[in-house]
């Protein structure tokens, strides 16, 4: 089992940055690769950005040159940093790791979400 927990969202103005951060707990040596997702009001979730135990990076494109994510400096953790916010950027962010493990096989975690909110 793994747990995630998003901390780092809150209310920007928009042009503003802000970090996102996701502590992996529990058996994080089954995981290979945590993506962040938003989910937009009125819209599907969907994958923002992503990165591989081989620190391979993906991005959408709406969000290419604004956000990086990279492992952080506290054990276990992943960053989202987001730069030059839109408030087209306002949505619930969420932690989803993937793993795989030899008991439990193939299996992906999400943490609880964290809303992000940038004011014109």
């Amino acid at each position: 089992q793994v747990q995630l927990v998003e901390s780092g969202g809150g209310l920007v103005q928009s042009g503003g940055s802000l970090r996102l951060s996701c502590a992996a707990s529990g058996s994080v040596f089954t995981i290979y690769a945590i993506n962040w997702y938003r989910q937009r009001p009125g819209k599907q979730r969907e994958l923002v950005a992503a990165i591989n135990l081989n620190g391979t990076t993906n991005y959408e494109d709406s969000v290419k040159g604004r956000f990086t994510i990279s492992k952080g400096n506290a054990k276990n953790t992943v960053v989202l940093q987001m730069n030059s916010l839109k408030q087209e950027d306002t949505a619930v962010y969420y932690c989803n790791a993937l793993s795989y493990g030899s008991y439990d096989g193939a299996r992906d975690y999400w943490g609880q979400g964290t809303q992000v909110t940038v004011s014109s």
